[in-house]
């Protein structure tokens, strides 16, 4: 199952299903996250199921796209619909999936990825993935919106982020789960359409960074106290 919320994406979001069917993904949701444009009318037109989620936010949306899977889903492929995601990485995507949890496309790996990030948006990634290797020892390179996840793991993981925490929460939540997670290199675009929620705007970056500065804050507090227990726990042994 592929999910892909949108808002405001009618000038990318019928490519991008294109794409996506091109490799075989023919169970694609599309969330429609308040759009006023026709993006949820070419989503269906394109071959997508089309879901709503009214209130604004990236986690509400991935979240929606969740709800009343099919039985027979195993795996499941968040992307962007803004056309910024190269797709000809997913044929090395499927083949690791034998042997990991959770796929992540990595975009600082690659000059095309880095250069079609804004400044504000390889900041952001570079702090977050040291706040997370210094609280948690594990050192991911970028927060990717492409990545491909196990059902299992995803269940295990009880993501409760609604916001732009999403990416954030589900890769620190991975490594105290010990799921098995692996980086590729991937190809990424300038967005071909719309215009950024968040790192097209001064405040939406600002507004971006301290949401996931949040999240982590929150993470890390929750970590202390389970380990605080834990001690607790050893020491009334």
């Amino acid at each position: 199952m592929t999910i892909i919320p949108v808002r405001n994406e009618e000038a990318t979001i019928a490519q991008v299903i294109s794409s996506l069917q091109t490799y075989g993904l023919n169970k694609i949701r599309v969330v429609d996250n308040g759009s006023s444009d026709r993006s949820a009318t070419y989503a269906r037109e394109a071959g997508a199921e089309v879901l709503f989620e009214p209130i604004p936010g990236y986690g509400r949306a991935c979240y929606c796209g969740l709800q009343n899977l099919p039985a027979e889903i195993d795996w499941i492929l968040f992307c962007d619909g803004d056309g910024s995601d190269d797709f000809t990485c997913l044929p090395e995507f499927f083949r690791l999936c034998d042997r990991y949890d959770l796929i992540i496309g990595d975009r600082r790996s690659t000059p095309e990825g880095k250069a079609a990030m804004t400044p504000v948006q390889n900041f952001g990634n570079s702090l977050a993935s040291w706040l997370i290797g210094w609280g948690w020892g594990y050192w991911y390179n970028d927060l990717g919106p492409l990545r491909l996840i196990r059902r299992s793991a995803l269940a295990k993981i009880e993501m409760q982020d609604r916001g732009f925490g999403w990416t954030v929460e589900m890769q620190v939540r991975a490594i105290e789960e010990k799921l098995s997670i692996v980086e590729i290199p991937v190809i990424y675009h300038p967005r071909q359409g719309g215009k950024s929620k968040i790192s097209g705007t001064i405040s939406g970056s600002i507004q971006a960074g301290t949401i996931i500065l949040s999240t982590l804050g929150k993470l890390y507090w929750h970590r202390l106290k389970r380990m605080v227990k834990k001690f607790e726990v050893i020491g009334n042994r």
